[in-house]
């Protein structure tokens, strides 16, 4: 069983979604205001938020950028805006998963399940898994919210671990970035990586700056 928080302001769906989750072993709780959300989250350590766009005092993607500064908690987004970019807003803010209004409960239910399923950490499994298309990359089955280039120099670490980048090389990984081509730029970047990796990753550390040649990424996790 996991405790799901729903935010969501229409009561005929919030009620929907709190009866087929409770029919598959879940405990559910709703919110209908944007400016609850967050609090709520806070009181109730839920297992996952399903949160709607268009909330009443602060909508959801607002939300989700101010959760993500501070949490990895799981997030599937509803929505009746199917505009791709409100799609890719929502995922590039960190929402692991978007469902279109009107949806099935069904539907809704297995994706919570996906997405539980997704979190729960491998005991034997790597912690990283990287998501060429999507252009993604989750720890522990929780997603990391990189930017473009974030991704590309983490998926370069990730693809050989224990080798020594040197800056050159990283400045080269940053393509779309050559409009300031100076090793600052890639310690900003590398900062960055390392701050949202400890942010979901507590105590760990991954990146090493290797001195007079660069940054080496090892998965070495502590107790």
């Amino acid at each position: 069983m996991a405790r799901v928080l729903i935010a969501e302001d229409e009561p005929k769906i919030a009620r929907l979604l709190v009866d087929y989750l409770a029919q598959a072993g879940h405990e559910a709780s709703v919110v209908g205001e944007g400016d609850r959300v967050l609090a709520a989250v806070a009181a109730e350590a839920p297992a996952l938020l399903l949160l709607d766009v268009m909330l009443p005092g602060r909508d959801g993607l607002a939300i989700l950028r101010e959760l993500r500064r501070v949490s990895a908690l799981p997030v599937i987004m509803l929505t009746a805006r199917v505009e791709e970019i409100d799609r890719l807003l929502g995922l590039e803010l960190g929402a692991d998963d978007y469902v279109c209004k009107p949806f099935s409960p069904r539907e809704v239910v297995a994706r919570v399940q996906a997405v539980l399923r997704r979190g729960q950490p491998a005991a034997a499994g790597p912690p990283f898994a990287v998501d060429e298309l999507a252009q993604r990359i989750h720890y522990r089955g929780r997603p990391l919210p990189l930017t473009v280039t974030e991704y590309r120099l983490l998926q370069a670490m990730l693809a050989q671990p224990g080798r020594i980048f040197s800056r050159d090389r990283l400045l080269d990984l940053m393509h779309d970035d050559l409009r300031d081509v100076t090793d600052r730029v890639v310690d900003s970047h590398v900062r960055n990586l390392r701050r949202k990796l400890e942010d979901i990753a507590p105590g760990q550390s991954f990146i090493h700056s290797v001195y007079g040649a660069g940054y080496r990424f090892e998965v070495v996790e502590g107790p």
